[in-house]
């Protein structure tokens, strides 16, 4: 019954499923998910409650998730409302559903600090993508401040767009702002991500969704390129590996070979890489 249910997509195991689910997968127990919300900076969410698991993804502060399970040793079992991925989450990282975010970050990282003052110590740091929700303003030497609703700290109002600002023109742009991010797999912010965030956040700011994997966005993003010209912002796919062409001759991607996100030669990742299972036009 479950084989044709992706477990990264959908909320199932044998003693516990999300009760949409119910009749579609067997299960010991059907419950209703409880909607909470990224607190932490950013969240790991392991395939394992375990601390030495493997970072499967991370979720950004402000995200929406769906806890199906909360157990005594820190973990909470649920799943991401941003692209359905499903995994353990520490229980520390989420709290309540309110506020909704009113604003998102448009940098590529902004820091939280305790006053409307960047010379005070930051407390920390938000990556681009990340969901809050804003109040009071204020203005400290000529710069302008926003105060998180929850009293958490500030930000420069600058590094912040609402939630229905038009997206960006260009993903390919944004993807181009890593350039020497370091390669981190399983990693989604500005301080380390995959390929597959990569493009998944780059997509997220243009305001177009996409899949977590690199399987799934292969399967799932736009339309299959057979041949020559390739445009700017078609997807290169390898098994396990995804670029994004800058142009006909250059792709952007995080490179585990590099262990940063790199522009280079497409020709010098096809002679290393091999040839792609597909090039997809978003």
């Amino acid at each position: 019954m479950t084989e044709t249910l992706d477990p990264r997509l959908h909320a199932f195991r044998a003693d516990l499923a999300d009760a949409r689910l119910r009749g579609k997968v067997a299960a010991a127990r059907f419950v209703e998910g409880e909607p909470r919300r990224v607190i932490a900076p950013a969240a790991a969410l392991k395939r394992t409650p375990h601390n030495d698991a493997a970072l499967a993804s991370e979720l950004l502060h402000g995200e929406a998730f769906t806890v199906f399970e909360t157990i005594p040793e820190g973990w909470s079992w649920g799943q991401l409302d941003t692209d359905g991925y499903v995994g353990y989450v520490p229980s520390d990282a989420l709290g309540p559903a309110a506020p909704t975010p009113t604003h998102r970050i448009a940098a590529l990282r902004t820091f939280i600090y305790p006053g409307p003052d960047m010379k005070l110590p930051a407390l920390a740091a938000l990556s681009l993508g990340a969901a809050i929700a804003l109040d009071s303003e204020a203005e400290t030497r000529g710069t302008r401040y926003r105060r998180l609703a929850g009293g958490e700290g500030w930000i420069g109002a600058a590094h912040a767009v609402p939630v229905g600002a038009p997206p960006a023109s260009d993903f390919v742009a944004v993807a181009e702002r890593f350039v020497e991010v370091p390669y981190l797999w399983g990693g989604r912010t500005s301080l380390g991500l995959d390929c597959s965030a990569l493009v998944q956040l780059g997509l997220m700011a243009a305001g177009k969704p996409a899949p977590r994997d690199t399987d799934l966005q292969e399967k799932m993003l736009g339309a299959a390129v057979k041949e020559a010209p390739f445009h700017r912002g078609d997807l290169v796919f390898w098994k396990g590996h995804v670029a994004i062409l800058i142009d006909g001759e250059y792709i952007v991607h995080a490179s585990g070979h590099h262990l940063a996100v790199v522009i280079e030669p497409l020709d010098a990742a096809l002679a290393r890489i091999g040839p792609p299972s597909s090039v997809r036009r978003v």
